[in-house]
């Protein structure tokens, strides 16, 4: 993460709190932070009705916003059969929705629906002829999803729109995913993070395992990240941030569960575990 980024959501958390209730037409919300004269960037905070914190600072030095979209799941969080899996589903909600990534969901549903019953019953299964043909099987019907997948689709949509920065990142403690954007796109934004959040749909899976193994290959390749994973090893002999590498073990990737998956999204992806951080050229109030 970029340092100022890092140091504009430290400032903010540390804010003073109060409640100020506000009534809009889309529902209640309530600002938690009062103003500071001594706040160089006047950061307002909000709280939606449904437990979403908002952070935003206007700074109208370029035409452009910045946005963050903050989990509080990381790979602290990952469960120990399933190491890295919140590294991996940050992959995956980039992959669409029902609407987006596909040109017919309703055709491609009880494919994707199959892949996901192999893959479970691949995860539970210890004899390795079946699991073979289990894999061979998720492989036939990958190719046969994959005639209906729009690849890198979000990507596309905020490219064309004059996007940079769309990316995301997985650390110990959270998920985060960026991107900055011109000042006049905060409603295409919105309306594309709300559904990306909503009705994600974890398509070409398989492939993107492969994406993973690649960043575990260079991850391994690097000494100091070896060197980093021993001391945390031997720092936090007990705790998760020793004990699971944000990047996941090479068994558990050759091993993925996409219940886990599920069950994980489930579980962290919710408002009141979410954050949103805004900063650039845009009105507080209108963005609110």
């Amino acid at each position: 993460m970029h340092l100022q980024h890092w140091m504009i959501r430290s400032l903010v958390v540390g804010l003073g709190l109060f409640c100020l209730p506000i009534l809009s037409a889309q529902g209640a919300y309530e600002r938690i932070n009062e103003p500071d004269p001594d706040d160089p960037m006047d950061v307002a905070i909000f709280q939606l009705e449904n437990g979403l914190t908002v952070y935003i600072t206007e700074n109208h030095e370029t035409p452009r916003f910045y946005a963050e979209i903050a989990v509080r799941a990381g790979s602290m969080h990952d469960p120990e059969d399933s190491t890295g899996l919140a590294h991996y589903l940050e992959h995956m909600l980039f992959k669409g929705t029902t609407r987006m990534g596909t040109l017919d969901f309703e055709a491609e549903k009880p494919i994707q629906e199959e892949i996901e019953r192999l893959y479970a019953e691949h995860f539970r299964e210890t004899d390795p002829e079946r699991r073979e043909e289990l894999f061979a099987r998720i492989n036939e019907l990958t190719i046969e999803s994959a005639e209906y997948a729009i690849p890198n689709e979000i990507d596309q949509l905020y490219q064309s729109m004059g996007g940079s920065n769309v990316n995301a990142f997985t650390s110990n403690d959270e998920t985060v995913y960026t991107v900055s954007l011109p000042a006049n796109r905060l409603k295409h934004w919105s309306i594309i993070e709300a559904e990306r959040f909503r009705e994600p749909v974890f398509r070409l899976f398989q492939p993107e395992l492969e994406i993973v193994y690649e960043e575990m290959n260079r991850w391994l390749d690097n000494p100091f990240m070896v060197i980093y994973d021993a001391v945390l090893d031997q720092l936090f002999k007990e705790h998760p941030y020793g004990q699971r590498r944000t990047i996941g073990t090479v068994e558990h990737l050759r091993n993925p569960s996409l219940e886990n998956i599920h069950r994980f999204y489930n579980t962290y992806y919710v408002p009141n575990n979410m954050a949103i951080f805004l900063s650039g050229a845009i009105d507080t109030e209108e963005a609110i």
